[in-house]
């Protein structure tokens, strides 16, 4: 009998958040900003991110593997949460549990696109406190830098200060870059405008990825219930068709001549699964066609599916149906993930999305030939992040 596929494979894990500690932004940014700075205040008996009196965050919200209630049932207080997910020596002691050897991180409290921090109206703190909390992720990890993977949070509000950190934190050994997959739902130019070539420019040059993980733009969706559908089933509802946001982040990549204009320049769309990834990729290459694009784009030449394939990969964690059919498709592309801890995390507890990673990845893989099964619990993740 074949050993378990976590025992065959160091699993790299591409999509983790951590948990910030109450102090993150206190400890770190000068005083003379006081009550602007980002912190933790007790709103009712729940720790809350706060600034000023503008709720930015809810640290239990994003701590929920394990948990047993639901949203907006989470885990009240900092004592509540487990230490996995604050602590980068428990992160890893939780990871050889689990037999995942890799996690790629990501942030909570910025948001999923570093939007989080526009809330601060101030040009000076946002820069701030973006560059506090690259260092201080950057620090967590490197209590393992071959197996905890930071991705470095970009000012997208500013493209020229954006493109100074991407140079500043891959000095200091950063391999991704996060980058807001929704700019327009804040004022700002699509993605596939060439406004922000100088941040594409930017990660090309110094070998780092760009990642789009989902719920990057307006998450109002999530929490307001206009046709009193109830809570539960209007977060359920929003917390799906998120996913399907990154079809649209990944028609303007290719479609605005980004995969054309930079192509050694490599991108993730995060957290958004995979299924849909062979439909959309067949619709864009049909459109392409049919509107006769490179006549008007001579110097395109390739396909959207070819672009694809050539530098932009996706995620998966909970799928079955059609996750063989996108791995057969595109074998170099697909990556593995877990969102840990978040409330649709695959992990052990009540309030995992399926069941234990490991199991679900022997029932969702099943039909998937060795090669490709390597190559998406590892190999893939291995070079795009240059993990040993």
């Amino acid at each position: 009998m074949a050993a378990p596929l976590f025992e065959q494979h160091r699993v790299i894990d591409i999509d983790t958040h951590v948990t910030e500690p109450p102090d993150v932004f206190t400890s770190r940014i000068a005083s003379k900003w006081r009550d602007d700075i980002p912190q933790i205040r007790d709103v009712d008996g729940r720790d809350i991110w706060m600034v000023g009196d503008t709720l930015i965050g809810m640290p239990g919200a994003y701590s929920m593997a394990g948990h047993t209630g639901t949203i907006p049932d989470f885990p009240k207080k900092y004592n509540e949460i487990a230490d996995s997910m604050m602590k980068p020596k428990a992160r890893l002691a939780f990871m050889d549990e689990e037999k995942i050897y890799a996690n790629v991180l990501y942030p909570n409290v910025g948001g999923f696109g570093a939007a989080g921090f526009l809330r601060l109206n101030d040009s000076e703190l946002m820069l701030e406190c973006v560059r506090v909390y690259n260092d201080f992720l950057f620090e967590w990890a490197s209590a393992d830098p071959k197996r905890l993977i930071p991705v470095m949070s970009t000012p997208f509000w500013d493209v020229q200060a954006s493109a100074r950190e991407i140079e500043r934190c891959a000095a200091k050994g950063y391999r991704a870059v996060l980058m807001c997959n929704q700019p327009q739902d804040f004022g700002m130019p699509f993605l596939r405008d060439k406004h922000w070539d100088p941040i594409w420019a930017a990660a090309q040059a110094t070998g780092m990825s760009v990642s789009f993980h989902i719920g990057g733009g307006d998450l109002s969706d999530l929490l307001e219930d206009p046709a009193n559908i109830g809570y539960k089933a209007n977060f359920a509802r929003a917390s799906a068709l998120v996913f399907l946001d990154n079809g649209r982040c990944l028609a303007d990549l290719i479609f605005g001549g980004i995969c054309h204009r930079f192509p050694d320049l490599k991108m993730v769309s995060v957290e958004s699964g995979v299924g849909w990834i062979p439909f959309v990729l067949e619709a864009l290459d049909w459109q392409w066609k049919n509107s006769g694009v490179t006549t008007e784009n001579p110097a395109y030449d390739l396909l959207p599916s070819e672009y694809f394939r050539r530098q932009i990969y996706g995620s998966f964690w909970f799928e079955e149906q059609g996750l063989p059919n996108a791995i057969a498709c595109y074998p170099d592309n697909i990556l593995y993930e877990t969102d840990y801890p978040h409330p649709t995390c695959m992990a052990p507890g009540p309030a995992s999305a399926g069941t234990h990673p490991g199991i679900y990845a022997e029932k969702a893989l099943a039909g998937v030939n060795k090669q490709d099964v390597a190559k998406v619990l590892h190999g893939n993740a291995a070079v795009l992040y240059g993990i040993e």
